[in-house]
C-alpha cells in the first residue's frame, strides 16, 4: 500500500494513466467477449482489436482531460493525430500475441480443447498483449502525445539546437 501512495505522490500522471487503463481494460474485455461469444466467434483477433479501438477512444479523452491534463499545449487535431498513430501501434502490439497464439502456435479448436483455446486467448491477448502495449503507450504518450510543457517549448523554440541556424565559416 505504501508503494501505491508513493507512486501517486511522485508520479500522479502514471497513477491516473493506470486507472484509465484499468477502465479501458474492462471496456476491451466486455466488447471482446461480447463479440467473440455472440457476434463473430470465427474472428477472435478482430473482436479483440475492436474492443481495443473503442477503449482507445475512451482512453484518449480521459488521458487528455485527466491523466496528462498538466501537459502539452498542442492543437487538438495535432495531438489527436499523434494519439491515433500511437494507438494504432498499440493495437498491433496488443493483438500480436493473440494472433501468434491462435495462428502461429495453432492454439485453437480442433488442435486443442475449447478450454485451452480460451485460456490461450486470454493469456496472450488481454494479459501479455495488454502489458506490452501499456508500456509502449505510456512511454509514447509521455514522449510525443502529451509531453511536458518544458519539453514541448524546447522542441518548438526557434533557438533550439535542431532549429537554430548554423554559422557559416
Amino acid at each position: 500500500m505504501h508503494a501505491v501512495i508513493k507512486l501517486v505522490r511522485e508520479h500522479p500522471s502514471a497513477a491516473r494513466f493506470l486507472v484509465v487503463g484499468g477502465i479501458g481494460f474492462v471496456i476491451t474485455m466486455v466488447i471482446n467477449y461480447g463479440l467473440k461469444l455472440f457476434v463473430i466467434p470465427q474472428h477472435p483477433v478482430t473482436a479483440l482489436a475492436l474492443g481495443i479501438i473503442v477503449a482507445t477512444v475512451f482512453s484518449y479523452w480521459m488521458n487528455k482531460k485527466w491523466s496528462f491534463d498538466d501537459r502539452g499545449e498542442r492543437h487538438t487535431a495535432h495531438e489527436m493525430l499523434l494519439f491515433v498513430i500511437v494507438s494504432i501501434v498499440g493495437v498491433a502490439i496488443n493483438s500480436a500475441p493473440a494472433y501468434l497464439s491462435r495462428y502461429g502456435l495453432g492454439l485453437e479448436v480442433p488442435n486443442v480443447s475449447r478450454a485451452t483455446q480460451e485460456i490461450a486467448d486470454f493469456v496472450s491477448g488481454p494479459i501479455i498483449g495488454t502489458m506490452l502495449a501499456m508500456v509502449f503507450r505510456y512511454w509514447a504518450m509521455n514522449k510525443w502525445v502529451f509531453p511536458k510543457r518544458a519539453e514541448l517549448v524546447d522542441v518548438l523554440s526557434p533557438t533550439s539546437p535542431s532549429t537554430s541556424s548554423t554559422p557559416t565559416v
